[in-house]
């Protein structure tokens, strides 16, 4: 029996659409924290830009969506994690992010979460790291 594989190491992008780019490295750069990595234009005068958790691999680019795609009001599929989900869930309140009410405790295996949405309604989840 043979297997194959690729070559596929890492992820590297995921894409959230956006309706305004200034709108969304403002949100994610100055209320989230995240590093702006990249912003160069592209195209017809869109801009590509990237964003990310300091030290993260990963970036999320905050992009506009391909003509005739909708952007907002996205279940992203990203998760985030965190060494404390109660302290990044009262500040991202306090901040005005959209954010669950509380955070979910379902209790093993699942650890402790909650959702957010980035001004264009985008759920991005919140984990709690386990040791």
């Amino acid at each position: 029996m043979s297997t194959t594989t690729t070559r596929i190491s890492k992820i590297g992008t995921v894409v959230v659409p956006v309706t305004d780019q200034d709108r969304a490295i403002e949100f994610y750069v100055e209320t989230l924290g995240f590093e702006k990595r990249t912003d160069v234009p592209f195209g017809e005068g869109y801009r590509w830009v990237e964003v990310a958790p300091a030290g993260a691999d990963t970036t999320i680019a905050i992009v506009p969506p391909p003509p005739g795609n909708p952007a907002g009001n996205t279940e992203t599929g990203i998760g985030l994690n965190t060494d404390d989900i109660d302290a990044d869930h009262a500040e991202l309140k306090a901040r005005g992010v959209d954010v669950d009410p509380e955070v979910s405790r379902m209790g093993d295996p699942v650890p402790p979460l909650f959702w957010f949405r980035d001004p264009d309604g985008n759920r991005l989840m919140v984990v709690e790291n386990r040791d």
